[in-house]
């Protein structure tokens, strides 16, 4: 019986193995031979927080580029090396993708212009923003945030947490810029997000909607998070790094949460307070 199951395995590793190599063989990679070709510019014109008129960004490092591929997001283009096509290949074929360049990590560079760590970039088109009325029972929103580390890793908090709906103004990074996006490790594709112009005229819709807007403050009179009691549908604001929320954005919020703090310690990174608010606010919700 063990034999058996040993020649059975065997057979089955064979199988996918042919099978791989099938789905490499059936790929048409274009061979770089001149770096300078105008199909190549946006992996240099492209950076942090730039997009094209056809809202086109960029992606890079394996993780980000997978979880992309794994979603409905459309993929113009890959630039990659052969061992990144011939480790994903499978990933890659499920998506058909129109455009495969393939480069070595020298000519990479040379591209993007800058020493890279990594061995792929995607070329993709930023899917549209949910409008405010489909969102889901539960936001995240941030005002005035200005760090794209921040922006990346509280969307990466919020799908982990099952918050699956974002809230940005105009004026801070976006979700899908490059950095954002690899903070985020590809997660932000998970999220529904929209991005507003005026923050009070946007807290008056959300409250039409029926959300409970929750401001995350320190405050004499705020909730402690502890003591938290959630409803259904509930925003959650995250303020500015450094200054916090407004007088006047916290004077149309429906509650000031705040969490508990050693004594002396004034506050948390807002990517850090953000995720144990968003715990906390999930786990009460009733």
């Amino acid at each position: 019986m063990h034999e058996a199951n040993a020649r059975c395995e065997t057979i089955l590793s064979i199988s996918l193995k042919l099978l791989v190599y099938d789905i490499i063989a059936k790929m048409n990679y274009i061979k770089i031979d001149n770096i300078n070709t105008p199909e190549l510019s946006i992996y240099h014109k492209l950076r942090d927080n730039a997009f094209t008129a056809d809202n086109s960004f960029i992606a890079d490092s394996p993780k980000v580029v997978n979880m992309l591929l794994e979603s409905e997001i459309e993929v113009k283009s890959i630039l990659a090396t052969k061992e990144y096509y011939d480790e994903f290949s499978y990933l890659i074929e499920s998506k058909n993708v129109e455009k495969l360049f393939l480069v070595n990590k020298e000519e990479m560079q040379r591209i993007v212009g800058h020493k890279i760590h990594h061995n792929c970039m995607m070329h993709g088109t930023r899917p549209d923003a949910t409008p405010l009325d489909a969102l889901g029972d539960n936001i995240l929103m941030l005002d005035a945030i200005t760090s794209t580390e921040n922006v990346g890793s509280i969307a990466r908090s919020a799908a982990a947490l099952g918050v699956d709906s974002y809230l940005l103004p105009s004026q801070s990074p976006h979700p899908y810029g490059r950095r954002a996006l690899r903070v985020s490790m590809g997660y932000v594709s998970k999220l529904k997000f929209h991005i507003y112009e005026d923050i009070s005229q946007t807290i008056q819709e959300l409250k039409k909607n029926g959300y409970r807007i929750f401001a995350a403050e320190v405050t004499p009179d705020a909730t402690l998070l502890s003591q938290l009691k959630a409803p259904h549908k509930w925003v959650l604001i995250m303020g500015h790094e450094g200054k916090g929320i407004s007088d006047e954005v916290l004077s149309i919020c429906d509650e000031v949460l705040s969490i508990e703090m050693a004594e002396g310690v004034k506050s948390f990174n807002v990517s850090v307070a953000a995720s144990i608010m968003m715990y906390q606010l999930i786990n009460k919700t009733h």
